[in-house]
């Protein structure tokens, strides 16, 4: 235990000088962004002069690190600036939008691991069967699927042609829990399906090498009964498809923002999206820095899940 809460708080400690540079590669990356804060501020009917006189006043004449400075200053006071006209808080529409994203990158990380740990070990368990050679085809072809284009073809099918969910759009979970459902149910699908195609592929490959150790042999021939043996076995085989889950979040993470746009969710998709068309610098900078700070967690804490199922890592 001490070892663990060891290597728990080095992980934990180096995320500030991580979150830092996050935030200087986001901040530098997007000045080189050709639009003009002042004409999108003032519209294209102001006056150099306004113009000049806006960029004097907002610092935009200042050195490079000072404006990062002071970029900082206003993230330690959880200021994110405002959009352009009509003016709201940065942070107000990101408060509004990544609950949704957060919802659909879940929904679609839970059906990735189920469906992932189902046609693993199945596809572990009757190896080289044919269950396992239908397995092994489907997670190709799943890993092969871009997530967009596999969203376009489920919305043309259970959408447009059997009418089984809407083409898009979202409903509060609060107002009603089966319209969130139909609504949030093909673009988590979309999002789930490659990944799950990935991971079912390190499930059985990692199922597979344990199943032919050992201790394996001495269970079964200790007459233990198959499921024990399978859930022993799977604890053990996890601890390799631990390890990428965190980029697969990742993944899925910015990948939702894509499905968004495919299924006009109004998550932070339609954010970066609005920014970007818009030229707000304010708005993309936030999105992107939000995106990438909430990565970051999930690897932090998929990495302290890793020390947890596997104790040998402790030691090092």
């Amino acid at each position: 235990m001490v070892a663990f809460l060891r290597l728990a708080l080095r992980r934990v400690a180096i995320m500030p000088v991580m979150v830092l540079g996050i935030t200087l590669l986001v901040f530098v990356v997007l000045q080189f962004s050709p639009a003009d804060p002042a004409y999108n501020a003032l519209g294209d009917s102001a006056s150099p002069a306004a113009r000049a006189a806006f960029a004097e006043a907002h610092g935009l004449n200042d050195p490079l690190f000072v404006r990062y400075f002071a970029f900082l200053g206003d993230l330690l006071r959880g200021d994110l600036g405002v959009t352009v006209p009509p003016s709201q808080p940065v942070a107000d529409r990101i408060a509004t939008a990544f609950p949704l994203t957060l919802q659909l990158t879940l929904l679609g990380l839970a059906l990735a691991v189920a469906l992932a740990l189902t046609a693993g070990v199945l596809s572990a368990v009757y190896r080289d069967r044919w269950p396992d050679q239908v397995f092994r085809v489907l997670s190709m072809a799943g890993v092969a699927l871009p997530s967009f284009w596999l969203g376009v073809l489920l919305i043309q099918q259970f959408a447009l042609a059997m009418g089984l969910f809407p083409t898009g759009g979202y409903v509060n979970p609060a107002d009603s829990f089966p319209g969130w459902l139909e609504s949030m149910t093909l673009p988590a699908v979309a999002l789930a399906l490659p990944v799950a195609a990935s991971l079912a592929r390190l499930v059985r490959t990692s199922m597979v090498s344990e199943l032919d150790r050992d201790y394996v042999r001495t269970a079964r021939g200790s007459g233990l009964p198959p499921c024990l043996i399978i859930r022993s076995v799977l604890r053990n085989a996890l601890v390799t498809p631990l390890t990428v889950l965190g980029v697969k979040v990742g993944y899925m993470l910015s990948g939702a923002v894509v499905i968004e746009a495919i299924f006009d969710l109004p998550g932070m998709g339609k954010l970066i999206l609005e920014g970007v068309t818009g030229g707000d610098v304010g708005l993309v900078q936030g999105t992107v820095l939000t995106i990438a700070v909430a990565f970051l967690v999930v690897n932090v804490v998929v990495d302290l899940l890793y020390l947890l199922v596997n104790p040998r890592i402790r030691t090092v």
